[in-house]
């Protein structure tokens, strides 16, 4: 069955379009994350391949659901896989400490007043650790690629759903 496996992790790499290839951002927390998560989809193949063995010698494949069932979810593994592998050869530590530039960049953490006088403070990260309710925005976003490259005292305007937005740089770390 180990065989059927390589199969099928072959099938999807030839046939995965691999739609971003440039470099993958990560905190070196987004770093070690990324590979315990490729160590625990690889842990759990053994019991995915033997369950889909299972569901095949189950009887006809056409209409054995549980069959269906595993072989996707397998296949799906494989995927997650190939694609974790993937990023892990492209990616680019964002690397903390004081940002003697005083320019916005990843991993800068930037304090903005909004046009309404409120105070708020993200960081500049990449795309796979966002989470802008906890302060993580990326340099992709309207806002993170708006920010890049100005400094303290610069006011910076995005096209918002709601309209226009403009933010005064207060700080940047």
């Amino acid at each position: 069955m180990a065989t059927q496996g390589l199969y099928f992790f072959f099938m999807l790499r030839r046939n995965t379009r691999n739609l971003d290839d440039g470099p993958v951002h990560l905190t070196e927390d987004g770093l070690i994350k990324m590979k315990k998560h490729l160590a625990e989809l690889k842990a759990s193949l053994p019991y995915l391949i033997s369950e889909t063995s299972e569901a095949a010698a189950q009887g006809d494949r056409s209409d054995n659901d549980a069959y269906k069932q595993s072989k996707g979810l397998l296949r799906r593994t494989y995927r997650q896989i190939w694609s974790i592998e993937d990023q892990l050869k492209r990616v680019v530590i964002i690397t903390p400490g004081r940002n003697t530039t005083g320019t916005i960049q990843l991993g800068s953490q930037v304090t903005l007043e909004t046009d309404k006088k409120e105070k708020v403070t993200f960081e500049i990260v990449g795309s796979r650790e966002t989470n802008p309710e906890h302060g993580r925005i990326s340099y992709k976003s309207p806002l993170g690629k708006t920010l890049l490259g100005h400094q303290e005292g610069n006011i910076v305007t995005i096209e918002a759903v709601a309209g226009k937005r403009s933010y005064k740089i207060l700080e940047v770390r």
